[in-house]
């Protein structure tokens, strides 16, 4: 018995560490096939990093929001690098079964880790197999987010863990037999039964039982190494190394997602520049291999544990996209494609091919079949990642706030639809509308930029406006950016005049620009028109550089005697798309200005009792958060704050909320495209809401204001019309900005009349429902 345990045993580590050592050589070739990356972007701040790095793990601060999950994960993951020296301890017990490892092996401490980490691994691991049972993905609908995983992968994965831990329990307890060990003792805390019944077993059945069990724990092990070593692409169990350096890597040094900010588009690891592009330029990714060489590392670190799918508002909603699955088809594909790609398959900057038919010659049938495949084709196209997946993404980020990895799913989405939209010109076909108003028009309406003014009139007291009431913003505490929607869209307006009615009672100075700004260009950018969005940036960059006082040169650039301190720059956005974008995006372009959003400002005032609410707002209200507002830039408490300054108002949470919102559905460009396969998302998300029989549902951004205005107004149409259920909530409920709230609160008398009566003139000019496009 013995001889056979040890020649077993030593095959299979010999094996296992040839092929894990090969594994490891295949994947680092694999992952360098990616285009590089602008120097410093992953590589900055080391020590930072490698403490951040240590922080994730050590507290595992994406999976412990998940509960008993996160516990159970935690003990799995530090069992299996902790007990890695059993092995060691079993290798030797093939040659002595009463062998210990030196100086620690009969050491308490040592023994007491030993015995706790191997019981909690085991208790963790049965735990998540039976949430995995629990949430099988047989279950109707799309309710379970192992839906699409390789569930036979997750099961081997899952016995290999429970028959480790329970192997390293029983060869503990066997210790104590073979050594004697009298009544209880600390060291055998858990084991201590079975050693108390192994005590009268005679010595050379014992040494039977430890060659067994050892040659058991070792063969599992083992196998389980070759296996993975052979399937590269078996996330579920590779993500244990991988996941280090996918964090270590990603986008920000101190630990913060990878939202907010888009990357600039880059070509051969360098920004492209769109006024004079080169020749190779390679505009967005159309090969798999044009993805960087973190999105290659991304693609086989997912762990398929479908956090992201849960949280997608497509997926939830009867659409294709599920992040999941997207990253996991990206992830086969390049695999799959990787004999082609090393061989030196693959095209040239020039379009030629770059390797010969001898050096083809010995890539496998697959795949060669697999480099023929679009990466963006419907399923008759044979394609990768179909049209419809692409463009249902609503850019929300809860994929990347969810993911325990640090897989950046939006960053990926956007390079696709780069070259759909610049190469291809293949985008779905309202999305075009959108796009010539902005080039002609320089706002998504399409309106005339003397009506950005137009709401002055609506208001009873002077609103500065640089280069007509004052020269430029010296003196002024903030800018206004007031924005498309702000300044354009009706339902916006009335937000953007309570904002303006609250800043003139508090005596806050402001102003706000001309006329001649246009659109941000947030949702150019994210439908994949980075051009277009680079020229509306300078072109805001230019404009509000003058506006602060700031002197240009020829090119438009700052001049160094006139740069004003980001400090010097206050900026306040009632959108959260202009927030974003002017905050975290124009630095790429040269402006950098210190910008809040309203509800920060808001919520300031009233902490300074500048803003004092004392009316009553009577009534149930619900808050939803909007994206670009809450996971893209953390602002969460500024609007629950004000909310809970108003007196009346009570205030209930939706079941998704915060960092696990729902998304409004129109970010990502998806406000100007028709929604056409499975539920809308905005009536998705005014279900929840209506599910609190609210009076009131507020929000912070207009494009959630007029999404769920449509969605609630289309809701009284129907239950008006007979063919819904009624309902006093669908019947009287109003949807309105927090600043509208607020005013309605801190109103002086006549102030009503001003502000359109706040809350009520919501309600009373309520527009017909209509789509958001």
């Amino acid at each position: 018995m013995q001889l056979v345990a040890i020649i077993v045993s030593l095959a299979l580590t010999t094996a296992g560490f040839a092929l894990f050592g090969r594994a490891l050589l295949r994947i680092h070739r694999f992952v360098r096939l990616g285009q590089p990356v602008p120097e410093g972007l992953r590589t900055a701040f080391p020590w930072r990093r490698t403490a951040m790095l240590g922080r994730e793990f050590a507290a595992h601060t994406r999976m412990n929001r998940w509960g008993v999950v996160g516990v159970a994960h935690w003990f799995v993951a530090v069992g299996f690098y902790a007990l890695l020296i059993t092995l060691v301890n079993a290798t030797g017990q093939l040659f002595r079964p009463d062998w210990l490892l030196p100086v620690i092996g009969d050491w308490t401490p040592y023994n007491v880790l030993v015995e706790f980490l191997a019981a909690a691994t085991a208790l963790g691991i049965l735990i998540l197999i039976a949430v995995r049972q629990l949430s099988r993905p047989d279950r109707p609908g799309r309710k379970s987010r192992f839906a699409g995983s390789r569930s036979g992968q997750a099961y081997f994965v899952e016995a290999v863990i429970v028959i480790v831990s329970l192997c390293i329990l029983v060869l503990h307890a066997l210790e104590g037999a073979l050594h004697h060990a009298d009544g209880y003792q600390a060291s055998f805390f858990v084991s201590y039964p079975l050693v108390a019944r192994l005590r009268q077993t005679d010595t050379a059945t014992l040494h039977t039982l430890v060659y067994l069990v050892a040659c058991l724990k070792i063969t599992t092990s083992y196998v389980w190494m070759i296996t993975v070593s052979l399937k590269t692409d078996m996330g579920v169990a590779w993500h244990r190394f991988l996941a280090f350096p996918n964090i270590w890597f990603k986008r920000n040094a101190d630990g913060a997602t990878s939202l907010g900010a888009l990357l600039p588009m880059t070509s051969g690891g360098q920004p492209i520049d769109f006024t004079d592009p080169g020749e190779d330029d390679v505009f967005g990714v159309s090969q798999v291999e044009q993805f960087s060489w973190k999105g290659l590392l991304d693609f086989s670190t997912c762990t398929e544990c479908g956090r992201c799918q849960s949280q997608c508002p497509a997926w939830n909603t009867g659409k294709p996209l599920s992040p999941k699955l997207l990253i996991m088809s990206l992830r086969d594909h390049a695999h799959a494609k990787a004999p082609y790609l090393l061989a030196g398959g693959g095209t040239s900057m020039e379009g030629e091919e770059k390797a010969t038919a001898e050096q083809l010659a010995g890539v496998p049938a697959a795949a060669l079949a697999e480099a023929e495949r679009p990466l963006i084709g419907t399923a008759g196209e044979n394609g990768v990642i179909d049209p419809d997946v692409l463009w249902s993404c609503t850019t929300c980020g809860a994929c990347v706030e969810q993911c325990p990895v640090d897989i950046e799913h939006v960053d990926h989405i956007v390079d696709m639809r780069r070259y759909q939209v610049m190469i291809e010109s293949a985008f779905p076909s309202e999305a075009g509308t959108m796009l010539k108003n902005l080039e002609k028009k320089g706002n998504p309406w399409g309106l005339a930029k003397k009506q950005r003014l137009e709401w002055l009139k609506e208001v009873d007291f002077e609103v500065p406006v640089v280069g007509r009431d004052i020269e430029d913003l010296t003196g002024v505490e903030y800018l206004y950016w007031v924005g498309c929607a702000g300044s354009l869209e009706d339902r916006a307006k009335k937000t953007t005049k309570a904002f303006a009615e609250l800043l003139h009672i508090a005596g806050v100075t402001f102003a706000i620009m001309g006329g001649d700004e246009k659109c941000t260009g947030d949702s150019a950018r994210r439908l994949g028109n980075e051009p277009l969005f680079q020229e509306l940036g300078m072109d805001n960059v230019m404009a509000l550089n003058t506006a602060f006082g700031e002197e240009l040169d020829d090119d438009g650039k700052v001049t160094a005697e006139s740069r004003r301190p980001k400090a010097a720059k206050k900026i306040v956005a009632t959108c959260p798309h202009c927030l974003n974008t002017i905050g975290n995006e124009y630095p790429q372009l040269g402006g950098d200005y210190e910008v809040i959003h309203h509800t920060q400002l808001l919520q300031h005032l009233v902490d300074e009792g500048k803003l004092v609410p004392v009316t009553p707002v009577e009534g149930i209200i619900t808050y939803h958060d909007p994206c670009y507002l809450g996971r893209h830039n953390k602002i969460y408490t500024p609007p629950r704050e004000i909310i809970a300054s108003v007196p009346g108002l009570r205030n209930e949470e939706m079941h998704r909320h915060k960092e696990r919102g729902f998304c409004c559905g129109a970010g990502g460009a998806r406000m100007w495209m028709e929604e056409r396969i499975g539920k809308r998302i905005n009536n998705e998300r005014v279900d929840e809401a209506l599910s609190l029989d609210p009076d009131i549902v507020s929000t912070a951004c207009p494009f959630c204001l007029v999404m769920l205005t449509d969605s609630v107004n289309a809701r009284k149409a129907a239950s008006g019309s007979g063919s819904a259920a009624g309902g006093r909530a669908r019947e009287s409920v109003q949807v309105v900005d927090v600043a509208q709230l607020l005013l309605e609160s801190v109103a002086r008398p006549g102030a009503e009349d001003a502000a359109d009566g706040a809350v009520r003139g919501a309600v009373e000019g309520a527009v017909e429902p209509e789509s958001a496009v």
